[in-house]
């Protein structure tokens, strides 16, 4: 019987800390949860920075699998479906929920957060070079420090602060070479087109469908998306249904046919040939695959 994949929320490891956590990697490997396996498929409802300081591996997200070393930085949102590999490696876990950060924040500066953590932007995973992972792991002390050792009643905003720098830092070594990471207002209606996908992706797959819901025309839609990520809302749109019609995959006991139905096809058919346009696999190979 196929196990379903966990949505696992958070959890604050230690007492009278607030919505933040941070781990050791070799102690989230040595753990054995209760509600789900760290090791297979699940879904997470906050967000993470992984620093690997020490030794090689490779860590699945969204079911893909991205190779990493001494100075990858990981960065993982809500909703994101990760599984880890055993390794030996080492490095920290930064666990946070989105009112952590965003706290008092203006909505241009919380932009960054979504937009770091956004695969649909970028890669999630970062290699920094040799002085931006001494910066960024002397950062992470300085966050460690205040979190273990003083832990007085100005450490949380302290902290609050410090991964918002890292955030920042992070984002700037994302966005280089990326133009257009500084347009703001098109990154802000990317945001809320893709809020609004993930959401009804399943009731309408038309660029016509998204436009009218926003306000906007469908040529306005498509600048949006072209100017972003380089892409046609449609690519966009088949995008995303095409991760939903995965974890549904994976995710459910339904067949082939009734996950088409689910998804919005009307015909099985189109289902099938729209899955292997997208992935070059056929539902049914997917599902094996990832078994």
């Amino acid at each position: 019987m196929k196990r379903s994949i966990k949505k696992i929320g958070f959890k604050n490891e230690k007492a009278n800390k607030g919505l933040f956590d941070l781990v050791a990697m070799e102690d989230v490997f040595l753990k054995k949860p209760t509600d789900h396996n760290q090791f297979d498929h699940h879904k997470i409802s906050f967000y993470v920075i992984i620093i690997i300081t020490q030794n090689k591996g490779v860590h699945s997200i969204d079911y893909k699998d991205y190779d990493y070393k001494k100075g990858t930085v990981f960065t993982l949102r809500k909703n994101n479906i990760h599984k880890f590999y055993k390794t030996n490696a080492k490095g920290k876990f930064l666990i946070f929920t989105e009112d952590f950060v965003i706290r008092n924040s203006e909505k241009i500066e919380t932009l960054k957060l979504f937009q770091l953590f956004n695969e649909m932007l970028g890669s999630p995973k970062l290699q920094l070079n040799k002085s931006e992972f001494i910066e960024t792991k002397r950062l992470i002390h300085q966050i460690e420090k205040e979190y273990l050792d003083v832990k007085d009643i100005h450490s949380i905003e302290i902290i609050r602060n410090l991964i918002q720098v890292l955030i920042h830092k992070l984002f700037r070594i994302k966005s280089k070479g990326k133009e257009n990471f500084g347009d703001k207002k098109s990154h802000l209606k990317f945001i809320d087109l893709q809020k609004l996908i993930e959401k009804e992706c399943f009731e309408s797959k038309k660029v016509f469908y998204y436009a009218n819901k926003m306000g906007v025309t469908t040529r306005t839609l498509n600048n949006i998306t072209q100017s972003v990520i380089g892409k046609s809302t449609k690519s966009f749109i088949d995008e995303i249904v095409t991760l939903q019609i995965k974890r549904l995959l994976i995710n459910s006991h339904l067949s082939s046919t009734e996950i088409a139905y689910q998804s919005g096809f009307d015909d099985p058919t189109n289902f099938f040939k729209f899955f292997r346009k997208q992935t070059g696999l056929s539902p049914n190979q997917f599902k094996e695959n990832y078994k």
